[in-house]
């Protein structure tokens, strides 16, 4: 059963009749999720689970993102939620609401996952954990100690910060990229983004542009070494029509290009991949990022573990 609901002026979401999970974004009807969690619940043996679609404009008003809160958290069979487009502002409009947030909710000052545990209502920020899943299902083992090349971010909103926090994991030793740049289009951001980034600056060589321009963008990749990792990490193209670089973007030889989102025009992509096979570039989009960003979440709400078999059972289901 699949239920939508939009936030507009006063309406009051309904209470739950099933086990539900929310989905709360900006256009969640048009997400493969609606379809996929169905047959991921038959699989998981959640027969009675449903999930709602809860839509908000990018940057709704905070009393918005409070009264969606409050409501799952008051509301007994309202489990938990998948949040995306709105971590940082659901964070920042609900920080007093949570009974615990989890040190990387803590840490990017974002949540893109909502639960309840032991009369608790958590809050959890899940994409260094889903994005560094994502990133290793296609970046080579030791690329960047093998190529040093960098890694350029196309946005400074949630998902930016938690690659970062990944590639700055103490564990990966001297296999980093010998750069990490973040760029955005607007200032407030990126200083936001370098202070929740500070204990990780070091260690991943970490830089910050001002890029009010997709041109801009386009100098940054154009300038970047052989075997480099470029990503839109922004809603253009899925949130928003249109990329974060133009159609004369030049790549480097031998990169790798990750559109995050999987669905909507996909600009940035197809820019990407009109260059493949001159500069020999891999080309990824955000399908396994879903893949992981939901059992992630889904695994978190219903208190299942979701890895191995059952994991590439859902991932087939879902293809």
């Amino acid at each position: 059963m699949i239920q939508n609901a939009h936030m507009k002026g006063n309406n009051v979401l309904i209470k739950a009749t099933q086990p539900t999970i929310y989905f709360i974004g900006v256009t969640t009807q048009s997400s493969s999720i609606m379809k996929v969690f169905p047959k991921w619940a038959e699989a998981l043996g959640l027969d009675d689970a449903v999930i709602k679609g809860i839509d908000l404009p990018i940057h709704a008003p905070c009393d918005d993102y409070r009264r969606v809160a409050e409501f799952i958290k008051n509301d007994p069979l309202s489990l938990g939620a998948l949040v995306t487009t709105h971590k940082i502002d659901m964070y920042n409009s609900c920080k007093d609401i949570f009974d615990y947030i989890d040190p990387y909710a803590n840490e990017l000052s974002e949540v893109s996952c909502l639960s309840k545990k032991g009369g608790k209502f958590c809050a959890h920020a899940k994409d260094p954990i889903s994005s560094g899943l994502a990133l290793e299902n296609f970046v080579p083992d030791d690329f960047w100690r093998t190529h040093c090349g960098e890694v350029l971010i196309l946005g400074a909103g949630g998902s930016a910060l938690a690659m970062s926090l990944y590639f700055g994991q103490e564990k990966w030793r001297d296999n980093v990229p010998s750069k990490v740049t973040i760029t955005n289009r607007s200032v407030p951001r990126l200083k936001s983004a370098r202070e929740h980034l500070e204990s990780v600056a070091e260690r991943i060589n970490l830089s910050l542009k001002h890029c009010p321009e997709a041109t801009d963008n386009d100098t940054l990749v154009s300038e970047l070494p052989p075997y480099s990792l470029v990503v839109n990490a922004t809603g253009l193209g899925k949130d928003a029509p249109g990329s974060p670089t133009t159609d004369n973007v030049s790549y480097p030889q031998n990169s790798l290009v990750w559109e995050i989102n999987y669905r909507g025009d996909l600009l940035f992509m197809h820019q990407a991949n009109a260059q493949k096979r001159e500069k020999n570039l891999t080309v990824e989009d955000g399908w396994v990022y879903f893949i992981h960003g939901w059992t992630q979440v889904i695994s978190e709400v219903f208190h299942i573990p979701i890895e191995g078999d059952i994991l590439n059972k859902l991932s087939e289901i879902a293809k």
